[in-house]
């Protein structure tokens, strides 16, 4: 079977942009070149990958079930590359860390800041996105650690990190919650998800009650703007918040069933291929020095 690289990178990049332009975009070669590697993937397949939806396309049932199988292949030469080069070259180390939202904005950015201050020859990468993003790029083997929620399935392994308290802050508490609007984060959002589950527990589900106004307004920023002109309530981390809460500038809210204990976990792909540099990260996470940074942040 003679599957190139090439060919993986343009499949990946059509399913992840819906269309062969923006593919040829992203990869910056001619639109031409990638609809003749997805053509050669498709004949080395025997199978065809993408079908027309609206102006763009959509993978194929096989291939959305190949897409996995492609993205893990690609990670790991990724990881390999990165080890060959450590191996050569100790003082060029790489750390690929994926954390959610919240974790990468507040608590990941003063931990790789600490890291480097002890060991400025190591390049740390790191990407924020949601729960799935995170798990998807462990378990693709894009990422070499990640810190987020429980760890699902059998492909990924990990240990609890740091307690994750959510809490309803506004910029005042309301008269009635049930008529508040509610500030939610954007779909696939772990938080986003609690909140839901939160409103109906508390018979704000629509089943059960009143409904409040929900507003998504996506990133944890724009509902800290939200909740600063008192545009509405959510549920939030602490961390997220904390200096806000010390200053006064918002104010937790007591909800029955809150804080709502939502601890992050630090992750790995459960075939052990660690790299040194990853190794070392992690047992920096689990350090007395880790922890009063932590502590500080709240």
């Amino acid at each position: 079977m003679a599957i190139t690289l090439t060919q993986l990178r343009a499949f990946l990049a059509v399913r992840s942009t819906g269309s062969v332009h923006a593919a040829a975009g992203q990869l910056l070669i001619s639109q031409p070149s990638v609809s003749a590697a997805v053509a050669a993937l498709a004949s080395e397949l025997d199978t065809a990958l993408f079908e027309r939806h609206g102006r763009g396309v959509r993978p194929t049932p096989a291939g959305e079930a190949f897409a996995p199988y492609a993205a893990q292949v690609l990670g790991l030469l990724e990881q390999g590359r990165n080890a060959a080069q450590e191996a050569a070259h100790p003082e060029r180390s790489k750390i690929r860390l994926v954390a959610v939202n919240t974790a990468g904005e507040y608590l990941v950015p003063p931990l790789i800041q600490a890291y480097r201050q002890q060991h400025p020859e190591v390049s740390i990468l790191l990407e924020v996105g949601n729960r799935a993003t995170v798990f998807e790029r462990l378990e693709s083997r894009r990422a070499d650690i990640g810190i987020g929620g429980r760890p699902p399935g059998r492909r990924l392994t990990g240990y609890p990190f740091v307690g994750n308290d959510l809490l309803v802050v506004g910029k005042e508490t309301p008269a009635d919650l049930a008529h508040t609007p509610w500030l939610l984060r954007e779909e696939g959002s772990g938080t986003r998800l609690a909140t839901e589950r939160l409103l109906a527990d508390l018979g704000m589900s629509g089943a059960n009650g009143s409904t409040p106004e929900l507003l998504t307004l996506g990133s944890n920023g724009a509902v800290k703007q939200g909740l600063a002109v008192g545009l509405g309530v959510t549920l939030i981390s602490r961390f997220a918040v904390a200096r806000e809460l010390r200053e006064g500038a918002l104010t937790e809210i007591s909800v029955p069933g809150t804080p709502l204990s939502r601890p992050w976990h630090v992750l790995f792909p459960r075939a052990n291929l660690s790299r040194p540099a990853a190794q070392a990260f992690g047992e920096f996470l689990r350090s007395a020095q880790c922890r009063e940074i932590i502590e500080d942040l709240l």
